[in-house]
């Protein structure tokens, strides 16, 4: 496999044609004090040194790499699972947060607003608030509160403040829309905790990078457990598409193939066409006027009308191919492997394992295959859901 450059050298926060900084002008300057502060505490061993401390000891990396021994059987290829679900709050996100958090600090910022959709950002943003001193304001949609009301419960547990947003969807792209109007009236003192790689230039680069802690790991815990050191491939559930983006940075020069797998109402990277969005470029499921469109999915995470523009580029370029999964797909393979493994994934992350179970034994996943597959969260948050939803024998 030739080297992939994911961002154009000299071309600052593009990726090809994606990317970028559309914002307001007021936010142009706050923009540019997080990209000046990144590039120096990511070049600056203390911070890295303490954000793997906080990892470690906090999150408690590395998280394992599970062989899904039933499934496999089951299903004809080598089933491998990230286990993101085992991190302290329950999914990848804190992996970001907790960066952030200590970059916001860096810079003498003395609060924190972040956008959630499934919740677990919230929860994230709120723990490392609590941990580092630092007040946290969350944004949710408010059709995201009721469906997800163990982690708005959680989030105000933690001493956060979450404000319901009642305008359009109601769901993660308003939350986003208005905790970035909230910005705009507080950049000198406040942080924009930014959730996946979405928005504008830094934020995309600077939560991939916060995120492959995931490919990392999984890279070198793969060469000690697999034969031909590298999966097959490679799988992640996409919404803006933060665990994938992490999960792929480990895995992009490799010979693996890249599967991110969205919802299928919320299919940007799939569906979509080149618009603008919440400060970048991408690809956004958008109606015949050019409109943004809503997105619809069982996943309050993946309830995104578009993708991150890393996820853009590496479609454009092949590099990884976007699929779909439906919601009754991802609840049944929820429960399948709860069943075959004693594992309940978030059901975002179960969209990854719908894919995994429909292509199995057909030219997309061969039989005798091996496949990583990120488990970005677990299913706790989601059990009224699967009650609803899910058809138990």
């Amino acid at each position: 496999m030739s080297s992939i450059t994911v961002r154009p050298a000299g071309v600052p926060g593009r990726y090809g044609s994606y990317g970028g900084r559309y914002v307001p002008e007021s936010l142009i300057p706050a923009c540019e004090a997080v990209a000046e502060a990144f590039s120096q505490a990511w070049a600056d061993p203390g911070f890295r040194g303490s954000l793997a401390a906080l990892l470690s000891a906090h999150v408690g990396r590395p998280t394992p790499l599970t062989p899904a021994v039933r499934l496999s059987t089951e299903l004809g290829v080598t089933v491998l699972l990230k286990r993101e679900d085992l991190t302290h709050t329950g999914s990848h996100k804190i992996n970001n947060v907790l960066g952030q958090a200590l970059l916001a600090r860096r810079m003498g910022r003395t609060r924190l607003i972040a956008e959630t959709g499934a919740g677990m950002h919230g929860v994230a943003t709120a723990t490392a608030g609590a941990l580092l001193g630092l007040p946290v304001k969350v944004f949710m949609g408010e059709r995201d509160v009721e469906r997800q009301a163990h982690n708005v419960f959680r989030m105000r547990l933690l001493g956060a403040e979450v404000v319901p947003v009642t305008t359009g969807s109601r769901t993660l792209k308003d939350a986003t829309s208005e905790a970035m109007r909230h910005w705009v009236t507080d950049v000198d003192e406040a942080y924009y905790c930014v959730g996946s790689v979405i928005g504008p230039h830094p934020y995309p680069m600077m939560v991939r990078e916060f995120q492959r802690v995931i490919g990392d790991e999984a890279r070198r815990q793969c060469a000690a457990e697999l034969p031909a050191a590298t999966p097959d491939y490679v799988v992640a559930c996409v919404g803006g598409g933060s665990n994938a983006a992490g999960t792929f940075a480990g895995f992009v020069e490799t010979s693996a193939k890249l599967v991110g797998v969205e919802a299928e109402g919320g299919s940007g990277a799939t569906n979509g066409e080149i618009g603008v969005l919440h400060g970048f470029q991408s690809l956004f499921l958008q109606d015949e006027h050019g409109q943004i469109k809503e997105a619809h999915s069982i996943a309050a995470g993946l309830d995104y009308p578009g993708v991150g523009p890393e996820h853009a580029y590496l479609r454009d370029l092949g590099r990884a191919r976007y699929v779909t999964a439906s919601d009754g797909e991802a609840i049944a393979a929820a429960v399948r492997l709860a069943r075959s493994e004693g594992v309940l994934p978030a059901i975002e992350s179960a969209h990854a394992l719908a894919w995994v179970v429909r292509a199995a034994g057909t030219p997309e996943l061969p039989r005798g295959s091996t496949v990583l597959v990120t488990l970005s969260g677990r299913g706790d948050k989601d059990i009224t859901t699967l009650i609803a939803e899910a058809e138990l024998a």
